[in-house]
């Protein structure tokens, strides 16, 4: 969906299937995918790289936010020290003020420390914490050993997204007709 289309506030409908296999489960999401519609969650009992796969997911974003955490830390922790030795400076035995090497420690812990906040920032901004949408539709047999596939759509699209979903024999199909949506 579009920009445009989600700031014009189009009404979108969804619909959840539940299905007892797993290949089932990823040839319907490729499906999906190849008709072009994007707004798909799934749902395991289990991690699966196939579905993640299938729905088009490649290495995590977040190990962006942990490489700037640490590069920022570690220059925070340099230019820390440095700042703090320059502003008082104490001259022992004709060593030099700024001595890098006494300085890699707190900038390895500061490192560290960056690294780790901006890890936990990333998490939450790519698991869109705090929602502040409803949940989405889910059925807690996803939970104890079935799949489902939950896609959101305009509702003209609904009778095409419902042939995809049939198609594999969904042991269990539920309308949403709010179209709640993950994003």
């Amino acid at each position: 969906m579009s920009n445009a289309a989600k700031a014009a506030g189009e009404s979108r409908k969804g619909l959840l299937a539940s299905y007892d296999y797993l290949d089932a489960t990823v040839d319907t999401i490729k499906k999906l995918r190849e008709q072009g519609f994007e707004e798909i969650t799934a749902f395991a009992p289990f991690p699966e790289h196939h579905i993640e796969h299938a729905l088009g997911y490649t290495s995590s974003p977040v190990r962006l936010f942990t490489l700037v955490g640490g590069l920022t830390g570690a220059a925070t922790g340099f230019a820390f020290t440095v700042f703090t030795s320059m502003d008082w400076p104490i001259v022992t035995g004709g060593k030099p003020i700024v001595a890098i090497p006494a300085y890699v420690i707190p900038a390895f812990e500061m490192t560290i420390l960056f690294g780790a906040l901006a890890t936990v920032i990333g998490v939450f901004w790519h698991m869109r914490v705090p929602s502040l949408k409803g949940d989405v539709v889910y059925d807690p047999e996803f939970s104890s050993g079935r799949f489902g596939v939950y896609v959101t759509a305009p509702p003209n699209q609904m009778d095409v997204v419902r042939g995809i979903l049939e198609e594999a024999g969904p042991s269990r199909m539920e309308d949403d007709p709010q179209g709640r949506s993950h994003g």
